[in-house]
């Protein structure tokens, strides 16, 4: 086991309130999804309210833009439960239900194991990719490919 893990926030812009027939498919499969996050080797921790989700949590004062911040063992696993799952069905059908975003939307980030990262400490992690660029303290899949931390199989 290491000393640190591996945060990633993804957030996505719904293209229509939270309650529109036009992402019921997407809501409806959010507790599965989640599920299969919570039981995937190397998952740790995630964001949540008392009903299990994170859709409600506040992001920039806008009802439609959806957090989702966790926590992983690796790089690795995260790439697994992305690519490698059900998830990748919903993943690839992303446009149907989430605008298309003008700036990087994702990012991962080192983690001490003991410490449960904040939704304030993800927005910074996010501005500080979209502001300098990728290092080693804000990331996202093309620096974990070049730095070594994915899979062959499954990359994005």
């Amino acid at each position: 086991m290491s000393d640190f893990y591996i945060a990633e926030l993804n957030v996505a812009r719904l293209k229509h309130d939270i309650n529109d027939p036009r992402i019921a498919d997407f809501v409806n499969n959010l507790n599965r999804i989640n599920a299969v996050a919570e039981r995937s080797e190397g998952f740790v921790w995630r964001l949540k309210d008392d009903a299990g989700s994170s859709v409600s949590m506040p992001a920039a004062n806008d009802p439609r833009l959806i957090p989702n911040l966790s926590v992983w063992d690796s790089v690795a696993s995260l790439q697994r439960f992305v690519f490698d799952t059900v998830h990748k069905r919903f993943f690839k059908r992303r446009a149907e239900w989430f605008e298309a975003m003008d700036k990087m939307h994702f990012v991962m980030w080192p983690v001490e194991a003991s410490h449960t990262p904040s939704l304030d400490e993800a927005w910074q992690r996010l501005e500080q990719l979209n502001r300098n660029g990728a290092s080693d303290q804000a990331f996202g899949w093309d620096y974990a490919k070049d730095a070594g931390l994915l899979q062959a199989e499954g990359s994005p």
